[in-house]
């Protein structure tokens, strides 16, 4: 009875000391595998119009970028599989004055001596193509955001993906609201002389006449142009029901004033970037009221989130930190930051081909709206525009009508 004893107790020694091995090595496993955090940042790259042309949308972008990196950061960074590790993101940005020149000195610097790790587009349609032909050079990923004329995704680059709703369909809401308006309209389109304003333009004219909608003026005015009135007046004999087009914030703004010093009252006006921005408002007052434009997100939509913060954490946080308002420029930026984060995640690396095929298959719905691009050209196809109006100081959407935060204001109030 003794020897069957102490062979029990025996045996009763020999698995405790099992599973503490087990358990202790449990432990050390967990350790071994628990991902760490990178040595070094995930550097992301970019230039930004700080001054010159662009620089009030400009450093709306940067503020919803400069947010996005405090936001993932704050959650312990960006989870990297393949190394099992979480990396920080860091920011490797300068000023490109809004030109093209120095977008092009300064994605060179960015790829050869910054060596980041992803790129981000600048601000414009002409700045985001230029670079383009930099980073397809050398073979390197860049989301581009800010810009979105048709042009950027038809030179068949492999390595770009878009974040913005397509140039050419800028402005079909505004010709699609006038139809409803009027059976036959007819309208002026006046665009700027750059990429952006281009494929703007020509999406417009195109669906016009699709529509049997009369285009009785096609007018591109320069890049440089400190006097709208020669072609404003030319418009102002033809009596037409809308003005369409524009190109960006500070010629917008001369097209509005110009437009009321020669007392021309049509009916509908939609611009393209400007009427989005709170400097707008500032700039003209009471002289916005009822122009119309179309954006890439406003804070009265409610999307049906599955990645990233809430429209009111992202509201919330913005203020907090820029005691100012977003414009769609800086949650689109955010957004590109989500994008990216989300393709890395489901990558499991920060290798740029690797990357690239996984934006094509990502399909996300961020506060910015949905992602998704197209395969082969990298331009954005699941994103929609909603239409704008400044009514009584405020900005209101009133397209599409199922997320209208007010009615449309029809005719625009005359000056």
């Amino acid at each position: 009875m003794r020897r069957r004893a102490i062979s029990s107790t025996a045996l009763a020694a020999v698995i405790i000391v099992a599973l503490v091995a087990v358990i202790a090595g449990f432990f050390v496993f967990q350790q071994l595998t628990a991902p760490s955090v990178a040595e070094r940042p995930l550097r992301i790259g970019f230039s930004i119009s700080i001054s010159g042309d662009f620089a009030v949308p400009g450093r709306k972008q940067l503020e919803g970028i400069e947010l996005w990196k405090e936001w993932i950061n704050a959650k312990g960074g960006i989870f990297v599989k393949d190394q099992n590790k979480y990396y920080k993101v860091e920011l490797v940005y300068y000023d490109d004055k809004s030109s093209k020149d120095e977008v092009i000195r300064l994605y060179e610097k960015l790829i050869n001596e910054d060596k980041v790790d992803i790129l981000i587009s600048p601000y414009s349609s002409t700045l985001a193509l230029t670079a383009a032909g930099i980073t397809e050079k050398y073979w390197r990923l860049m989301v581009v955001v800010g810009a979105n004329s048709d042009r950027i995704f038809q030179q068949g680059y492999k390595n770009i993906v878009g974040t913005y709703t397509p140039a050419s369909k800028m402005l079909t809401q505004a010709i699609d609201i006038l139809l409803e308006k009027i059976p036959s309209p007819t309208v002026a389109i006046i665009y700027k002389d750059d990429a952006f304003a281009k494929s703007v333009a020509e999406g417009a004219k195109a669906y016009a006449e699709q529509k049997g909608v009369k285009v009785a003026a096609f007018e591109m005015y320069p890049r440089d142009a400190k006097d709208l009135s020669p072609i404003l007046t030319k418009v102002k004999g033809l009596n037409v029901d809308a003005i369409l087009g524009g190109g960006h914030y500070e010629d917008e703004v001369l097209l509005v004033r110009q437009a009321k010093e020669l007392a021309i009252n049509v009916k509908l006006m939609s611009l393209l970037v400007s009427p989005s921005l709170p400097a707008f408002y500032e700039a003209l007052k009471e002289t916005s009221e009822g122009i119309l434009a179309p954006s890439h997100w406003e804070p009265q939509t409610k999307p049906n989130i599955n990645y990233g913060p809430s429209i009111e954490e992202f509201m919330t946080l913005f203020r907090q930190k820029w005691n100012s308002e977003p414009s769609y420029h800086s949650a689109a930026a955010f957004a590109a930051g989500l994008y990216i984060a989300s393709a890395i995640e489901k990558a499991g690396t920060i290798d740029n081909a690797k990357l690239r095929q996984a934006f094509n298959e990502l399909d996300i719905v961020t506060f910015y709206g949905r992602l998704k691009i197209d395969p082969v050209t990298g331009n954005q196809v699941g994103h929609e525009l909603v239409l704008l109006q400044w009514q009584k100081g405020q900005k209101q959407v009133v397209w599409p009508k199922e997320v209208a935060t007010a009615s449309l204001i029809y005719p625009k109030p005359e000056w």
